[in-house]
């Protein structure tokens, strides 16, 4: 008769040995399920990447003819966009400057808007009425472009012609304005999530050190989620610059260098009407030629518009970069 010690060992000894063989299965099926996800995302990536490379190659295809022909140096620094002309000139620095123009004036009224609002959200107000206010924020993401277009046109441009006693109110600031109301979803809500995301041990300490709200907002929450505000920043720039209906419907479309002087300095003159690049491949992509020169030019402002945008989301990936490098340092 074996001693009842020996049976417990016995049973331990089959118990481990079947739980190893269970952890062994449950570990090469979590190492296959492990393996095939990342090669689905793998996938998934290299498929978005494909089609992106594709989407700037038919850019460059279809542009190089005007490319070849008039020449990038034409598109770039004369001032006439005849097309259908006899004589034919290609010259889209009315539509970059415009494009600038309405962007950045949308920004400098959304960039501020926006980050102090998310501060106001994610800092200081009550947790019910951050509950009402988080909803109402992304609920303004979900409004048509054609809608906002309209307000500008029906409601905010006679507002700017009566404020400013202009004939016609459909001006850059009436689609900056318009633009910065589109722009103000993005910001806050990327903003407000990255003032979330700060470590509330910062926080906690430097109030055990005797800082205010508004000091641990400035010093502590602000700097910590520097890159998320920044990258906030630049997918409202993404989200201005690249919108076609609401400036087609605002701004005015006229062609026409928007500047004016002042005091013997020429500035940006933002009350007068103005064409953007995407407004204007709207407005003559649908009665162009298919396959003539003008049909080749406005993929040329494609492709602008493309290089602007590109080059701002570069600038902003390596100022992210190095706010988190020195953020690591610290």
């Amino acid at each position: 008769m074996r001693p009842p010690g020996l049976k417990v060992v016995n049973d331990i000894g089959q118990l481990n040995n079947v739980s190893k063989k269970k952890l062994t299965q449950k570990s090469f099926v979590t190492n296959i399920n492990d393996y095939l996800m990342e090669k689905v995302f793998l996938l998934l990536g290299t498929f978005a990447i494909f089609i992106l490379a594709l989407i700037v190659g038919f850019l460059f295809r279809e542009g190089m003819d005007a490319l070849r022909e008039v020449g990038i140096g034409e598109f770039l620094i004369h001032q006439s966009w005849y097309p259908s002309s006899s004589d034919p000139r290609y010259g889209a620095l009315p539509f970059i400057i415009s494009s600038i123009m309405v962007t950045v004036g949308a920004l400098t009224l959304a960039v501020p808007w926006g980050i102090f609002t998310a501060i106001f959200i994610a800092e200081i107000a009550p947790k019910r009425l951050k509950e009402i206010l988080k909803p109402v924020v992304e609920v303004f993401a979900i409004f048509p472009s054609v809608v906002l277009g309209f307000i500008a046109l029906v409601v905010l441009s006679p507002m700017v012609a009566n404020v400013f006693n202009l004939s016609n109110g459909l001006t850059a600031i009436t689609a900056s304005i318009i633009l910065s109301v589109m722009a103000l979803p993005t910001i806050i809500s990327i903003a407000e999530d990255s003032l979330n995301s700060v470590p509330s041990d910062f926080k906690e300490a430097a109030y055990a050190l005797g800082a205010t709200k508004w000091e641990v907002v400035k010093d502590i929450s602000l700097p910590a989620a520097k890159s998320g505000i920044i990258a906030a920043v630049m997918l409202g720039f993404g989200r201005a610059v690249g919108e076609t209906m609401t400036v087609l419907m605002a701004a005015g479309n006229a062609i026409d260098m928007p500047i004016r002087e002042f005091l013997g300095v020429t500035i940006p003159d933002f009350l007068t009407s103005v064409r953007t690049l995407t407004a204007n491949i709207a407005i003559e992509g649908s009665d162009v030629a298919w396959g003539s020169l003008h049909y080749s030019a406005l993929f040329v402002v494609g492709i602008i518009l493309f290089v602007i945008t590109f080059v701002v989301n570069l600038i902003a990936d390596i100022l992210i970069n190095r706010q988190r490098g020195a953020m690591r340092n610290d």
